[in-house]
């Protein structure tokens, strides 16, 4: 890739590391996109790949869906940032409202970083309390209170230098599925604000929630009054119209949105409790504010994703759990031929392999997988041209554009890659 490897040159002159997010590193160098169409991306040497990285789940209708377009290109000619409220907010947030109705109110944001931050100072300013308690594991953006793992008793530990103690220490970090620790902490802890939670992991590789633990989780902070956070970036508009409280038959107290909710386009969104949301100014004392949140772009990209998987819901769904059934049974047959231990984890539209004997179902299952081969896998599989993240510590994620023709490829692409890495 040598258009790649000059770009990448000039790029760490002047960008750190040469990538603008580092999940998009990889070595020796990462390939840069030069366009993108339906399930299709092609790098700056012309190269092709079947793309499951998908803006790291964004692009569930697929690249450049044509309503999505059309109803950008149809804003464009109004106006691109006003600074002043529009119609259009208003039918986007009713919208997810009718899809969501856990969120009685909805405040448009921007990324999701902005959209949990928002969450968690809501939590505090609605319960006047201090403590947050997350999993480890779950990933809710790059702001100073969850950039954290479990230290000594559970206390929070900031993984990245320039964070003062002060931002990590009132953030407690418990094990993802397990109910007995989450009630031990709660019962001890009367000073808990929220519970945070990625109802599904989508940034440890892909772990599921294990049987009743998001109902005892729900269970637990209802009783003791807690407000419980679904931190629905990955999962919202992609297990499912609803969700995953959809999916699994459960109201939390706050969620947010993103990725999806635009197919490709930035905004996020945070709602729930009425009672709760009204925190937020000018009518209440929880402060939040952006000049580009709501803008018109992207809440035009939002309406019509919303409406296109509204309309088309009983064809995408079943579509996308077909087929990501189809890949993660034949991803397991493959490794189990070749005699490679491994793990398959797959839920609706989403999947991913680890490399180890042990179910993963929580951090520290998901650390003993061996990254050497999953880089060996990676590398294999984009030279067949089957684009997924380049981290065992992602997800791979279907979109309504991959064809049968492209399942195809696929298939055999990790055949051979997993072959590639017995050797």
């Amino acid at each position: 890739m040598p258009k790649s490897k000059k770009l990448f040159d000039s790029a760490k002159k002047i960008i750190p590391s040469g990538v603008s997010s580092p999940v998009r590193y990889f070595e020796p160098y990462p390939f840069f996109v030069k366009k993108a169409q339906g399930s299709l991306i092609w790098d700056e040497d012309g190269s092709e790949y079947v793309d499951y990285c998908t803006g790291y789940g964004a692009m569930i209708l697929g690249h450049r869906h044509p309503q999505v377009i059309s109803a950008v290109q149809k804003q464009l000619n109004t106006g691109t940032l006003y600074g002043a409220p529009t119609a259009l907010e208003v039918e986007l947030a009713t919208l997810i409202k009718k899809a969501y109705p856990s969120m009685q109110k909805i405040r448009l944001v921007n990324t999701g970083s902005e959209a949990t931050m928002t969450a968690i100072r809501l939590a505090r300013g609605f319960t006047k309390k201090k403590k947050i308690i997350k999993f480890e594991g779950c990933y809710h953006g790059a702001h100073e209170s969850m950039l954290v793992r479990a230290g000594s008793g559970l206390a929070g530990i900031s993984v990245s230098d320039g964070i003062p103690d002060d931002f990590t220490k009132n953030t407690i970090v418990v094990q993802y599925n397990n109910s007995e620790q989450l009630d031990k902490v709660i019962s001890k802890n009367k000073d808990i604000a929220g519970v945070i939670v990625e109802p599904v992991l989508g940034n440890m590789g892909l772990i599921l929630p294990e049987k009743n633990f998001l109902h005892d989780m729900r269970k637990m902070t209802k009783q003791a009054g807690i407000p419980l956070i679904f931190d629905e970036i990955i999962t919202g508009f992609r297990m499912g119209l609803g969700g995953a409280q959809e999916h699994f038959g459960i109201t939390p107290d706050i969620t947010t949105l993103g990725k999806s909710l635009s197919n490709g386009f930035v905004i996020s969104a945070v709602g729930g409790k009425k009672e709760i949301m009204d925190q937020l100014a000018p009518g209440g004392k929880v402060y939040e504010a952006s000049t580009f949140a709501g803008n018109p772009i992207s809440v035009a990209a939002g309406i019509a994703s919303i409406r296109t998987m509204s309309t088309l819901k009983s064809k995408i769904y079943p579509k996308l759990a077909k087929q990501c059934l189809t890949l993660a049974k034949s991803i397991h047959e493959s490794a189990t031929k070749y005699g490679i231990q491994h793990q398959v984890n797959a839920i609706e539209s989403m999947f991913q392999i680890f490399f180890t004997d042990k179910p993963v179902t929580d951090y520290a299952s998901s650390k003993r997988a061996d990254g050497k081969k999953f880089h060996k896998l990676f590398h294999s599989l984009l030279n067949e041209g089957i684009f997924v993240a380049p981290s065992q510590f992602e997800t791979g994620f279907l979109s309504y554009a991959h064809t049968e023709s492209d399942l195809d490829k696929t298939i055999h692409a990790y055949d051979y890659a997993l072959r590639q890495v017995r050797q």
